[in-house]
């Protein structure tokens, strides 16, 4: 499956969510839960400045939906995220079996741009969802969206 037109409505919201997150100093990460009916569930931005550095949106979507979806529900759900989940937001969504991922920028992206922009690498490896679970459905990366995406990084890391 590729990324739809629908799909990109829920990931402009994700993105916008991250533009939330870097306007309020945070890194730009957003995510968004949605049911199988097409309702947002939930939907978060990163908090890893203000909070500690596990509070990524992918974990609290992951969270909230194993207190408080049924596992058919999880399963039926998509996640909308503007970048590809970390090593440890994979495990949380494998965890709770949680249904699609789809994302605007991928880690291998990211990882890219922050070495160009002469960043220090993550301390987490920057694995591929599938490589973490692999029977993960995902679709991703969002071409249409790209540009959006670099540029929230870019304003964050020249701050950093």
């Amino acid at each position: 499956m590729t990324v739809s037109e629908v799909d990109l409505r829920y990931l402009r919201r994700a993105v916008s969510l991250a533009r939330l997150a870097l306007e309020r100093g945070d890194e730009p990460f957003g995510s968004v839960l949605v049911g199988a009916g097409g309702e947002v569930l939930f939907e978060d931005h990163n908090h890893v400045v203000a909070l500690e550095e596990t509070q990524h949106p992918e974990f609290a979507i992951a969270r909230w939906a194993g207190a408080n979806l049924s596992r058919e529900e999880r399963a039926a759900a998509t996640v909308y995220t503007s970048g590809e989940h970390c090593a440890m937001c994979s495990a949380a969504h494998g965890w709770v079996g949680l249904g699609r991922i789809v994302y605007a920028a991928s880690s291998a992206q990211l990882a890219r741009w922050r070495a160009e922009w002469g960043r220090p690498e993550s301390p987490v490896r920057a694995l591929a969802i599938r490589e973490v679970v692999p029977g993960a459905v995902v679709d991703g990366p969002a071409a249409e969206l790209e540009d959006e995406v670099r540029a929230l990084h870019e304003s964050s890391a020249r701050r950093a």
